[in-house]
């Protein structure tokens, strides 16, 4: 038994990676999470920790985000329903959670961009949304229930107004109660909406890949520290025509981008170089002794807030 259940590597990387999703009843079952939802509200008071807080769906505004690093006082007056703490890359924080990620060493470890802990009271949610990477959802405590929708691209319409990036329209296609153990992967496009039943702690693992622009901006950065980069030269006058730029000009930019594209050796070392590097440069020291929030934070029993 893996983290795949009894599917085995093999059939899930044919079958459901980047195709479809799955889920999988008793992946990761009794492992009690390194952080509590109290450490990880203190986790979410440090500076170089990322964090967001998300609303929802009350209010004038049915959906609304904000970012840490929090103050205390920020989860002082949080009701008793409809909102999540995400924390990002809590693998760079605490070595137990890092080392859940020995769980997939059936996908290449440069894939792997982080993993973010996440905690909601009942109602709690991020709404309706799309992610264009691999996700593995978690669920470690309490009850979360999935509705998995329809394939979205860049052109599926949002809601507009938010700083969220929320579905204007849902499909509901399958439904999933997750409980302690229970694992989701769902592929890169696929929409999905998450709400918490319970007091919930949920663990996304998340692969993620680069898109072409955060690779061509990366590699040319990695072009201009290099003294022997390749260097624009005009065309023969000839072909020139007066203050025009013309297609003789094009084509020795294109001749350019072809070279570079067909040196294999030098995109090699740099894409090695690229998808390798830490994704952050936090992170690096472990915390020792875990900030909490508790006394702010409040703690939630059967939907009640317990001061």
């Amino acid at each position: 038994m893996t983290l795949l259940g009894e599917i085995p590597a093999q059939t899930f990387l044919e079958t459901y990676w980047q195709q479809q999703p799955l889920l999988v009843r008793g992946a990761l079952p009794n492992w009690p999470s390194p952080l509590s939802r109290d450490e990880l509200a203190g986790l979410a008071l440090e500076p170089d920790v990322a964090s967001r807080l998300v609303r929802g769906p009350a209010g004038e505004t049915p959906w609304s985000v904000t970012f840490g690093p929090f103050d205390a006082t920020d989860f002082a007056n949080l009701p008793a329903s409809d909102w999540s703490l995400l924390v990002q890359g809590c693998d760079l924080w605490e070595p137990k959670i890092a080392a859940l990620k020995n769980q997939f060493n059936f996908l290449p470890s440069w894939r792997l961009d982080d993993i973010m802990v996440s905690f909601a009271p009942p109602g709690g949610s991020v709404g309706p949304h799309f992610d264009q990477y691999d996700v593995f959802l978690i669920q470690i405590e309490g009850r979360r229930h999935w509705k998995i929708g329809q394939h979205c691209d860049e052109d599926t319409p949002l809601l507009p107004d938010t700083d969220l990036s929320i579905l204007a329209d849902f499909v509901t296609e399958t439904e999933h109660t997750l409980s302690p153990g229970d694992m989701l992967y769902l592929p890169p496009g696929v929409a999905h909406h998450g709400v918490a039943l319970d007091n919930c702690l949920t663990y996304s693992v998340g692969f993620r890949a680069p898109t072409l622009g955060e690779m061509i901006s990366d590699l040319a950065t990695d072009l201009v520290m290099e003294p022997e980069a390749l260097v624009y030269r005009d065309p023969a006058p000839s072909l020139w025509q007066h203050d025009q730029i013309t297609d003789a000009h094009i084509d020795q930019v294109q001749r350019l981008v072809q070279a570079l594209a067909a040196d294999r050796g030098r995109l090699t070392d740099w894409f090695a170089r690229y998808v390798t590097r830490p994704k952050s440069e936090l992170g690096t020291t472990p915390i020792d002794e875990h900030r909490t929030a508790g006394t702010q934070y409040g703690q939630y029993v059967n939907g009640e807030r317990q001061q």
